[in-house]
């Protein structure tokens, strides 16, 4: 208990950032990986080899690859000014755009659950594509892709201590300054562990409730 007392300020910090990293990224990635999802199930031949040819991509290369380029790279194309680009936005950025592929194809999943006569239906009334998508597809589609989409966030929030090797304070770097401190970091990456496990557990026991209850309405 020592060196978790004892060095409160550093959890409590590196804990804040690890939440704000994932609140951030989880929002974005969430709205990119809908939007890609509904490239990947469009009519039109253009729109879906972009979203697959986005996805392939994004999915085989390394998450630290994805922030290198976006901490270290990004930057040189002044897309965003240097004076406003941190580390942090980089770290969200990369986390984003990274899990946006796996949202993706949860979200894809779970349109092609839906009986192809729904949408069939949807556009001889007169809908159009994202009509039909948002108003009758996914929301059918929901009990489908509530619970493995927490599995991608729970993911997510484990891969922002990627974030620690790339100049932005949070769980991960909790490590380094408990070494500067001379705490003994064993103990101090066991507390993390922990930590990570608390945080975990309320994303599960909301996966577990959803599926129970979407399993008995069905």
């Amino acid at each position: 208990m020592d060196v978790l007392l004892d060095n409160t300020d550093i959890f409590i910090r590196g804990f804040q950032n690890t939440l704000l990293l994932f609140a951030f990224s989880a929002v974005a990635s969430l709205i990119l990986g809908t939007g890609l999802a509904m490239l990947r199930v469009s009519p039109v031949p253009v729109f879906r080899a972009a979203g697959a040819t986005y996805v392939t991509i994004v999915r085989n290369t390394p998450l630290t690859l994805v922030f290198f380029f976006f901490v270290f790279a990004f930057p040189l194309l002044k897309i965003i000014s240097q004076d406003d680009f941190t580390p942090f936005l980089g770290a969200v950025i990369a986390l984003s755009l990274y899990t946006a592929a796996f949202v993706c194809e949860v979200i894809r999943s779970g349109i092609n659950t839906v009986p192809a006569g729904q949408m069939e239906a949807a556009r001889a009334v007169g809908l159009t594509f994202g009509q039909t998508l948002t108003s009758v597809v996914l929301p059918q589609a929901t009990r489908s892709v509530v619970p493995p989409m927490i599995s991608t966030f729970i993911a997510l929030l484990k891969n922002t201590t990627i974030a620690s090797g790339f100049s932005v304070v949070e769980a991960g770097a909790i490590r380094d300054y408990l070494s500067e401190r001379g705490e003994d970091v064993l103990v101090g990456l066991l507390w993390v562990a922990v930590a990570f496990v608390v945080l975990v557990i309320p994303l599960t026991l909301l996966q577990r409730v959803l599926e129970k209850r979407w399993s008995v309405a069905r």
